[in-house]
């Protein structure tokens, strides 16, 4: 891992490079003071199935907390095509947000810019402690040895959601445990202007989640033990040939799909276009789009063989949401009492509720209303199967490089054009070459 130095010069060049636009909000001082105590500007991820869905669900809490605070909050719902840009320019420009969700992969990577927060012992007990907080959550706040650069919000993995009735029709009993048995029920179901899997192949996050899982499965990382790029390893060019694929040589993603970057796949299981989507937490997006919860099952993420677990049996990255706080926030102690608020047990019952994702907080995870079926999977899948994106510094860039490097991938694959081990393999170099150097 490079120093803190060199991973921000990084970050702004990204920044720079693709353009983002900074927005208003947090002090441009530096320090951190209680400026503007009345008034809180934050940045919220897109988690439902549109930004107007997020607001029906967040307006109400954020209008709870300034009754409760007389802090007024200002909310932004940031599509995920934008967020890690926007947050980029922001941590270079000092003008951003006062609290913001990061997706938990860039935390290692925002922390390194030194702009967020650092949840130290002392801020920690200011919400009620570190130890309220899920293990695995924790694990996916910051590189390892430092005080986390964000608080967990919301906890999610991957799961397979499966059209029964397209099942049923085509003959198939049971979900697909293996990717072999994945492949073969997309085939059958891939016909009529239906197709077998979604994908969303022009998101280089959505890309980066699933090329990681295959990569573990593989025996590989993307990353040596001493956080270097590796992203040529043959385990990894197996893993990206692999899930590529799916629609170069299996034809069982459409190829439209290479150009998905917005939800649109899980619109399209919804709609029963397609009979099989890997997706996390999808069931209030599902909910929303109109698809009854008896319509569609929820198995784990397949492997190569065997059952999930462990090593190579790993079905899924640890996914979630995080709660940050920008260090030059005109309002700390605001800042900090929002970060209680949204953290609390009866706020995360409510938020993981409307999102049918996990709550981090182990009190709130204990309710009964997250011991349905579908949050069963999810929880066994993050304690026995789920692992962790790496941690480290140049994470941000490597989801950048090599999820733009599989989009473009994927549209060879839409094209027509052959994807073959030697063409994966340069399109990985290529990314690597677009890291910061070590």
């Amino acid at each position: 891992m490079r120093s803190i130095r060199a991973a921000a010069a990084g970050a702004v060049t990204l920044s720079l490079a693709l353009a983002a636009t900074a927005c208003g909000g947090g002090s441009a001082t530096g320090g951190g003071s209680n400026d503007s105590p009345k008034t809180l500007t934050y940045w919220a991820s897109n988690q439902g199935a549109s930004i107007e869905i997020d607001k029906k669900v967040l307006q109400p809490e954020l209008d709870k907390f300034e009754k409760q605070t007389g802090i007024k909050v200002k909310l932004e719902v940031v599509p995920w095509s934008d967020l890690l840009n926007r947050i980029l320019t922001a941590t270079t420009s000092g003008q951003g947000p006062d609290v913001l969700n990061i997706g938990n992969t860039w935390s290692a990577s925002l922390q390194a810019t030194g702009a967020l927060l650092p949840w130290d012992a002392k801020n920690f007990d200011k919400i009620g402690g570190r130890d309220r907080f899920v293990d695995s959550a924790l694990g996916s706040t910051g590189a390892e040895g430092k005080d986390p650069a964000a608080v967990p919000l919301y906890s999610m993995s991957y799961a397979l959601y499966y059209n029964k009735k397209m099942f049923a029709e085509a003959g198939i009993s049971k979900p697909p445990a293996t990717w072999d048995e994945l492949v073969a029920a997309g085939k059958k179901v891939s016909k009529d202007g239906k197709w077998g899997l979604g994908a969303e192949g022009s998101n280089p996050s959505e890309n980066i989640h699933h090329a990681f899982v295959f990569a573990k499965q593989h025996g590989a990382d993307f990353f040596t033990p001493e956080g270097k790029a590796d992203f040529t390893d043959d385990g990894v060019v197996s893993a990206v040939k692999q899930y590529v694929d799916l629609m170069a040589k299996d034809k069982v993603i459409a190829p439209g799909n290479a150009e998905y970057a917005q939800n649109q796949s899980v619109s399209d299981f919804a709609k029963g276009k397609t009979a099989m989507l890997l997706w996390q937490s999808a069931s209030a997006n599902l909910t929303s789009q109109g698809m009854s919860e008896d319509d569609y099952g929820i198995a784990p993420v397949p492997v190569q063989s065997g059952t999930p677990g462990t090593g190579k049996q790993v079905n899924s990255m640890v996914a979630g949401i995080n709660l940050a706080v920008f260090k030059n926030t005109d309002n700390l102690g605001g800042a900090t009492k929002f970060v209680k608020f949204m953290t609390s047990d009866d706020e995360q019952k409510i938020l993981n509720k409307a999102y049918s994702s996990i709550p981090p907080v182990k009190s709130a995870q204990s309710d009964s209303a997250f011991g349905t079926p579908a949050n069963a999977v999810l929880k066994d899948t993050l304690a026995k199967s789920a692992a962790a994106l790496p941690q480290v510094a140049d994470e941000s860039q490597f989801e950048t490089a090599v999820g733009t490097a599989i989009k473009d991938l994927f549209a060879d694959a839409a094209a027509g054009r052959a994807v073959t081990t030697g063409s994966v393999k340069a399109a990985l170099e290529k990314a690597q070459q677009q890291m910061p150097a070590a």
